[in-house]
């Protein structure tokens, strides 16, 4: 079964643009691991995974159910994260 990320993002957020970049960097090495589903932190379903997870800043990471970050990413942390799945 493939693990669930959710990519927390907002428009205008660069920190979420630079994330992005990221993740369409790496995602196609581990597309048979993980999916990734966007949410729009705005949107009542953005909501409640905020409130759930304390999410402070923009973007926020879950992976499978769990905060992975906040406000950014460190690649190579996220790379050997997805190793782990």
């Amino acid at each position: 079964m493939k693990s669930k990320i959710q990519f927390l993002t907002m428009a205008g957020c660069h920190n979420c643009e630079a994330v992005k970049k990221v993740f369409d960097e790496i995602m196609p090495e581990f597309s048979d691991k993980a999916e990734v589903e966007e949410v729009d932190m705005t949107t009542p379903e953005g909501m409640e995974l905020v409130q759930k997870y304390g999410i402070m800043a923009s973007p926020g990471i879950v992976i499978n159910e769990e905060l992975f970050s906040s406000g950014g990413v460190d690649k190579e942390k996220l790379i050997e994260k997805l190793k782990s799945l």
